[in-house]
C-alpha cells in the first residue's frame, strides 16, 4: 500500500502537466473546431520564458537591486511568464489561426504544425540546442506520512495546477466573457449576429491556453529541471490525446483525462517494463474511446458541427 500511494502521488503530478496542456486544446477544439498542434510547442515556449523570467529576478535579487523571499519569486514568476505567454498564443490566433478560419480543417492542421516547427527553430536559433537547467526557486523538503515521501514541490505542483484548473472553471461559468466562450461552442454561427465579437473571444481563448501551458512549462521546470527546445513534442501529443478523452469543450473532461493519462503512464511503468508504457496507456485509451468515441463528456453532435 506505501508503493501504491508513493506512485499515486506521483501520478498526480504527471496527470497535472498534461491536464493543463490539455485545456488549452479542449477550449480551442471546442470554441473554434480546430487543434491547435503548435500548443506543446507553446508549453516549451512558456517554460523557457520562466527560466528567463526567473533567472532575471534571481539575478537582481543577488545584485541587492530587490529583495524577495523565494516563495515571491515564484510566484513572480508564474504570473509574469503566464502573462507573456498568452501573447504569444495571441501572435499565434492573429497570424497562423485568423486568416484561415473559414479554410478546411486540414490547412490549420498544417498551419498549426509549421507554427510549431516555427518556435522550436527559434529557440534553436536564439539559445542554441544546448538543455538549460530551470532555476531552484524553492528548497526542496521531504515529508515522511506513513511511509509515504511527498516533497514540498510536489504538494505546490498539485495544488497550483487544481487551483488553475478551477480558476478557469469559475471564469468560464460565471463571467461575461465565460458565457460568451460557452455561446460560441454551442453555435458558432448565430452568436456572432447577437454582437459577440468572434475574433475577441478566439483570441482570449488562445491566451487562456498559452497561460495555462506556460504554467505547466514553470511547474515541469521546478519538477524536473532541464529544459531542452523539444521538450513539448510529446507533451503536446500526449496532452492532445487527453483533449479527445475528455470530450469536445469540456474543462472537466480535459482535467480528468490528463489526470487518467499520468495515472495510466505511472502505474503501467509500476507493473510492467518501462519500454511498454506508451503501447499499454494508448492501448486503455484506445479501448474507452471505442466504447465512448466522443470522450468522457463530449456531445455526438458535435463531431459534425462546422465540418
Amino acid at each position: 500500500m506505501v508503493f501504491f500511494f508513493q506512485n499515486l502521488i506521483n501520478a498526480l503530478q504527471w496527470g497535472s502537466f498534461y491536464a493543463l496542456i490539455a485545456l488549452g486544446y479542449s477550449m480551442v477544439y471546442g470554441i473554434l473546431m480546430l487543434f491547435n498542434f503548435a500548443h506543446g510547442d507553446i508549453f516549451m515556449v512558456g517554460a523557457y520564458i520562466g527560466f528567463g523570467v526567473a533567472t532575471g529576478i534571481a539575478a537582481l535579487a543577488s545584485l541587492g537591486a530587490i529583495v524577495l523571499p523565494n516563495w515571491l519569486i515564484l510566484v513572480l514568476t508564474i504570473i509574469i511568464s503566464m502573462f507573456l505567454t498568452s501573447f504569444v498564443g495571441i501572435l499565434v490566433e492573429r497570424l497562423g489561426y485568423r486568416p484561415l478560419r473559414e479554410a478546411p480543417r486540414a490547412s490549420a492542421a498544417i498551419t498549426g504544425l509549421m507554427i510549431g516547427i516555427i518556435l522550436e527553430t527559434g529557440n534553436l536559433a536564439l539559445l542554441g540546442a544546448r538543455r538549460v537547467r530551470f532555476p531552484s526557486l524553492i528548497e526542496s523538503a521531504t515529508y515522511n506520512i506513513g511511509g509515504v515521501y511527498v516533497t514540498n514541490k510536489k504538494i505546490m505542483i498539485v495544488g497550483v495546477s487544481l487551483m488553475l484548473m478551477l480558476a478557469l472553471h469559475q471564469f468560464v461559468r460565471r463571467s461575461k466573457y465565460g458565457m460568451a466562450m460557452r455561446a460560441m461552442a454551442f453555435d458558432y454561427v448565430v452568436v456572432p449576429l447577437m454582437g459577440v465579437p468572434i475574433n475577441t473571444i478566439a483570441a482570449m481563448t488562445f491566451a487562456i491556453g498559452s497561460a495555462l501551458a506556460a504554467a505547466a512549462g514553470i511547474l515541469f521546470g521546478i519538477a524536473y529541471p532541464v529544459l531542452d527546445p523539444y521538450m513539448g513534442i510529446v507533451f503536446g501529443w500526449k496532452a492532445f490525446v487527453a483533449a479527445i478523452l475528455g470530450g469536445r469543450g469540456s474543462i472537466l473532461g480535459a482535467t480528468l483525462a490528463g489526470f487518467l493519462l499520468g495515472f495510466i503512464e505511472i502505474f503501467v511503468a509500476m507493473i510492467f517494463p518501462s519500454t511498454l508504457r506508451d503501447f499499454i496507456a494508448y492501448s486503455i485509451i484506445l479501448l474507452i474511446l471505442t466504447f465512448r468515441p466522443h470522450g468522457f463528456f463530449g456531445e455526438p453532435y458535435s463531431a459534425r458541427l462546422r465540418l
